[in-house]
């Protein structure tokens, strides 16, 4: 909670957040309907259903889901025994892809209640399930984090999710601060990658990340959703040329690996500033986290490069690998 006589504080007192309050009770607590609230409060059904969204970013409104350990248990030795995992954090299903979304960050943001402290580093990447960490109010928050950028931005990724805004999304919910990388994410010619790794702010930066105590990155595949294709960074030809290649996936969106983990960057690597997977392995802790139901294979193939210590991700995906496994995939 702010501490008294803070902005939040008093922002709490107001007439909007005491309407977020009774129409999240009443929801969640009463179990009544949006239309029956509705219509109790004379409000438009699409405003109480924002307001019920609003009351969960202002922290108002926690929702916690928890499997029963018989149901998970094996599932999580298996994997952990076999990829050296320190955690599985396994999410519930769901036919909403946003849902799913946010069922996975959910387990993230439980992780990072119960392991950060105060002046750890966290090294943070692009991408849609990171980004969906960033949108969950923590319940725990310290004061002397620090977030920073472990990739360049990209106005392809729209502000949401890029890195730095992920990192001052994380800074806000769990307290801390930010810190940019101030460059591009991705550049078509490998030479001026490599002349802008050397600039001194870049290098600072990914130094500083490179030194991080965690790290929270996505896994990707090479689908017509995948991070790739929405960037609009490779051409369909090189994407195809990738995949003859046998590449599955990549980490960070852009370190990219076979169905073994071993590393595939001749079509497609090369080309974006950010952490590389020596970097990540080198970090305490890497989170990796997926929560799309196509990226089954990726995952297997990114925690067989040995870079993950954390996968969170959702139950239907941890059946399929362990399926794959059992068929000798």
């Amino acid at each position: 909670m702010p501490a008294p006589g803070s902005s939040d504080a008093t922002q709490m007192e107001t007439p909007e957040y005491g309407l977020l309050s009774e129409i999240a009770r009443r929801y969640y607590i009463e179990g009544e309907t949006q239309d029956g609230i509705a219509r109790a409060l004379d409000l438009s059904r699409m405003k109480v259903n924002r307001m019920i969204r609003e009351a969960q970013e202002a922290g108002l409104v926690e929702i916690r889901v928890r499997f029963h350990s018989s149901q998970t248990r094996e599932l999580e030795r298996d994997l952990c025994d076999r990829f050296g995992l320190k955690h599985l954090l396994i999410a519930p299903g769901s036919q909403s892809p946003d849902q799913q979304r946010r069922n996975v960050a959910m387990t993230v943001t439980h992780f990072l209640e119960s392991n950060l402290r105060e002046n750890l580093i966290v090294a943070v990447g692009m991408g849609r399930n990171v980004a969906a960490v960033a949108e969950n109010q923590a319940s725990r928050t310290f004061q002397s984090l620090t977030f920073v950028s472990g990739s360049g931005g990209a106005a392809e990724a729209g502000s949401e999710g890029n890195a730095d805004h992920i990192c001052r999304n994380l800074a806000r919910r769990f307290g801390g601060n930010a810190v940019t990388l101030y460059a591009p994410a991705y550049v078509p010619e490998a030479d001026l990658r490599e002349s802008l790794m050397r600039n001194a702010t870049v290098r600072r930066t990914l130094n500083l990340a490179r030194s991080a105590d965690f790290a929270l990155v996505g896994i990707g595949d090479l689908g017509p959703d995948s991070h790739m294709a929405r960037m609009g960074w490779f051409s369909r030809e090189e994407l195809q040329k990738a995949q003859d290649a046998k590449v599955v996936g990549d980490l960070m969106g852009y370190d990219f690996f076979d169905a073994g983990g071993t590393p595939c960057n001749d079509a497609l690597g090369g080309r974006v500033i950010g952490l590389t997977r020596e970097d990540l392995q080198r970090i305490s802790t890497t989170i990796a986290i997926a929560s799309e139901p196509s990226k089954a294979m990726a995952i297997l193939g990114a925690l067989r490069t040995g870079t993950i210590d954390v996968l969170a991700t959702s139950l239907s995906n941890c059946l399929a690998i362990q399926g794959m496994l059992g068929a000798g995939l």
